[in-house]
Order: C-alpha cells, then sequence, then structure tokens
C-alpha cells in the first residue's frame, strides 16, 4: 500500500505537468509524448525514493498467516486448503500437556496506547488488552460477567476502567472488579472479570499463566540496553505455526538438525524441496552449537551458544563470523544476543506464545544498536525468517514422538525434555482433540 501511494503521489505531480500551460516552465518545444514520459518518470523517482527511505531508516515488519509457510499447495489448491488438509490428516502424536506455566507475549507496546484497547486471543483464550489514562497496561478476560458482551469489542477506557459496549458496567484494569454500575446504586461483591497478571518490560506486554492460579514465580528480566534506549526497535517477524508449544525451543537442543535444514545457503530459499539445489551450493553456513540449562536460582532458564561462519566457494569469510548467546526464560521467551565486531551489537527477542492447544504465535523483535545503519539489523533479522521457515515447514508436518529413538549425539535433545519438563503441573490442560475447529 505505501508504494502504491508513493506512485499515484508521483503520477499526479506528472499529471500537472502535463495541464500546466506550456509557458509556465518553458515547456513550449515538449509535445505531449515527452510529458507523459516526465509523468511516468516523476512517478517511479517518487517510488524509488520511499522504497530507498523504508530500507535505510524503517523497521522491518514481516507478518506471515497461518497458511503462508510451511505447507505445499500442489494440484491447484490454495495455500489455505493444503494448510487444512495437513491439519486434519496428521497424526499429532502423545503430547505433553499443551499449555505449560510462564511468561508469553501478548503485544509490543507501541500497538497499545494510552486509552487504547486491543482483543488478543491467547491460551485459548479471549482477552482484552487495554491502556489506562495513566499508563498501565492491563490484561482481563474479555467476555462482562453479566450478559456476556465482548469488552473488546466496542469497549472503552474510562480513566483506568474498562467499560462495557453493552450496559456500561466498568472495571478496573488493577483487579477486575467492578467499579460501576451506571442504572444501580450498589455493585455487587462478586462483580468481577479475571485479571491475568501482567508486566511490561522491554516494550512488550505479556502475561502469566499458571495452570493452578499461582501467581508468577519468577520474572521477565529488563534488557538494559532496550530499557535506556541505546538499542532501538528496528523491525518484527511473525509467524504461526502448527505443532506443541515444546517442539520450538527444543529446537535449540538438537544440535543436529543445523548441520542438514540451515547449513545450505539463504539464497536456497525456504522450500525443502529445493534447499539443497547445486545451483547455490558455494553458499554454505557452518554452525558451533552448544546447550545447557542453567543452575540454581536460574533453573527456569538455559543457553545456547552458537558460533556461525559462512564460508563462499569453499573459503571461509571471517569477517561475517557471528557470535550469538540465546538465554531462553521459562517455556515462551528467548533473548539472542548479537555481538559483531564489524556489524555491531543487538538483541533478537523470539517470543512464542500459545493461541489454541497445537497453533503457536512466534514472533521475533530486533533491537540494535542506534549508530548501526537500519539495513544492517533489517538483512539479519530477514535472514533468520528465512533459517526459521525451514523449520517451520518441517514443525507444521511433523507428528510428537514421546518416546524418540535418539543415539548418544542426540543427548541434548533428553537433556532439554527433562529441563522442559519443569513447566508443567499436575493439573496441565491436555489435549481435546476436536477434528472439526482445526481449519483456518
Amino acid at each position: 500500500m505505501p508504494n502504491n501511494a508513493a506512485l499515484a503521489v508521483g503520477l499526479g505531480l506528472g499529471a500537472v505537468l502535463l495541464t500546466l500551460p506550456s509557458g509556465d516552465l518553458h515547456l513550449e518545444d515538449w509535445g505531449f509524448a515527452k510529458r507523459l514520459v516526465l509523468c511516468v518518470a516523476a512517478g517511479v523517482t517518487v517510488l524509488v525514493l520511499v522504497r530507498l527511505h523504508r530500507l535505510l531508516f524503517q523497521p522491518l515488519e514481516l507478518l506471515r498467516t497461518p497458511e503462508d509457510v510451511g505447507y505445499i499447495a500442489e494440484d491447484g489448491r490454495s495455500k489455505a486448503r493444503a494448510a487444512n488438509e495437513a491439519r486434519r490428516r496428521r497424526k499429532v502424536g502423545e503430547l505433553p500437556p499443551v499449555y505449560p506455566n510462564g511468561w508469553y507475549r501478548v503485544l509490543d507496546s507501541h500497538m497499545l496506547g494510552r486509552g487504547e484497547v486491543r482483543s488478543a486471543y491467547i491460551l485459548g483464550q479471549q482477552l482484552v488488552v487495554f491502556r489506562g489514562h495513566d499508563g498501565k497496561a492491563h490484561v482481563l478476560d474479555a467476555y462482562c460477567p453479566h450478559l456476556g458482551a465482548n469488552l473488546a469489542v466496542g469497549g472503552r477506557v474510562l480513566g483506568n476502567c474498562i467499560e462495557c459496549p453493552f450496559h456500561g458496567w466498568q472495571y478496573r484494569g488493577s483487579d477486575g472488579k467492578c467499579e460501576k454500575i451506571p442504572y444501580s446504586d450498589k455493585v455487587p461483591e462478586f462483580a468481577q472479570v479475571r485479571r491475568w497478571p501482567s508486566c511490561e518490560v522491554n516494550q512488550q506486554v505479556l502475561i502469566w499463566f499458571h495452570c493452578d492460579g499461582l501467581e508468577p514465580q519468577w520474572s521477565v528480566p529488563e534488557q538494559p540496553e532496550v530499557a535506556n534506549g541505546q538499542w532501538v526497535y528496528r523491525g518484527r517477524t511473525e509467524h504461526f505455526i502448527n505443532c506443541h508449544i515444546q517442539e520450538i525451543p527444543e529446537n535449540g537442543a538438537d544440535i543436529a538438525h543445523l548441520g542438514h535444514l540451515h547449513t545450505p545457503g539463504l539464497p536456497s530459499g525456504v522450500d525443502l524441496r529445493y534447499t539443497n539445489s547445486k545451483t547455490w551450493e558455494f553458499v554454505r553456513h557452518d554452525w558451533k552449537v552448544e546447550w545447557d540449562p542453567e543452575p540454581e536460582p536460574n533453573s527456569h532458564c538455559s543457553q545456547m551458544r552458537v558460533n556461525h561462519s559462512l564460508t563462499l566457494f569453499g573459503c571461509r569469510l571471517p569477517l561475517l563470523d557471528l557470535r550469538v548467546v540465546a538465554r531462553q526464560v521459562g517455556p515462551g521467551v528467548v533473548f539472542l544476543r548479537f555481538d559483531h565486531s564489524f556489524l555491531g551489537r543487538g538483541l533478537m527477542m523470539h517470543c512464542v506464545t500459545p493461541v489454541e492447544p497445537l497453533l503457536q504465535c512466534v514472533t521475533h523483535t530486533m533491537f540494535y544498536q542506534r549508530n548501526i545503519p537500519a539495513v544492517v539489523p533489517k538483512f539479519i533479522l530477514k535472514g533468520e525468517s528465512i533459517q526459521f521457515e525451514r523449520d517451520v515447514m518441517i514443525w507444521n508436518n511433523k507428528m510428537y514422538i514421546s518416546k524418540p529413538l535418539l543415539v548418544k549425539e542426540d543427548a541434548a535433545v533428553r537433556r532439554h525434555r527433562r529441563w522442559f519438563s519443569q513447566f508443567y503441573s499436575q493439573n496441565s490442560p491436555q489435549l481435546e482433540y476436536q477434528r472439526d475447529t482445526l481449519d483456518f
């Protein structure tokens, strides 16, 4: 849409030139054809300038729909049809509980202005997210207990309360209690909607989930470079993945898959049928990875240390060597820190949020040094997206194996499963499989 608008502006400027009298711009010798060329040139110039501005200065926003990535649409089928057929036919396996206890991203802070209301569907629940006039974000169950209206659809913020669009009942964001019923002198003590424990840190709003209703057992660490503005927002990618949530962080401990799935260069693309094409085999990625859980008091955290190098025609390019430390905090938040002598330093926040039992929303949000041109972190973010979408094609079509056949080189996978099991409780919800609810 911005490109179309730019082209329209440019053509409009050119059209003005077409309608001006020749003497106004000393175009007596210009015929209609030359003026038409000038019109088109003006449009193209504006379009190029807008694209250049977006490339150099604006954040990258790459938002995929659930059927966009990871499915093969053949025989004239649409992507949505191919995705729905794959979801219906796939064996899901013997799954762990579907919603681990932990913190999950709801949205980025800049998406929620003061006094604004947003709808969110997370963990199989319809939620309302709003920012009070004091600037604090709140997350409540969306349905009014009076007669069931959705507070996120037409509700408005009054002070630090959300007003129901149906009858005007007002609920406090701090605890969910009803503060006012406009046509009643008395508010029942039990008039209340569920308040979700939430926090706003690293320019994101997150909620805490625990199947037994326990209060947060750890906090999401603030990243100082983001908090003090030293590192600035450079973009976000968003993908929806049809798999169990545990499959995604387990990838970090599956060291062997890097050498097979992620060795082909970025030009090979994301379709696994073609990534090993000989056309691009002269570009290769090399990976050295270690994964370990952290000891107490941070046993809810783990670290993956990655050393990446790029080879071109068999020659390693030391200037592009990249070291990444990925620290996972609970089941849904990972901080990937980049440190490069030439390309600078930055942070990518990888967040996995369950939408439904077998549908995960995964975002990668990039913050980078302010003095580094935006094109650098945007290139890194785009490269990460390409590599990630190769994984998506695996996740969208695989079955979860509860007792996998592992060799000794897969020891980190077994250790990761033991570590991740701490986020399940006896009452953690299990999958209730309903075939007719899986269509996009």
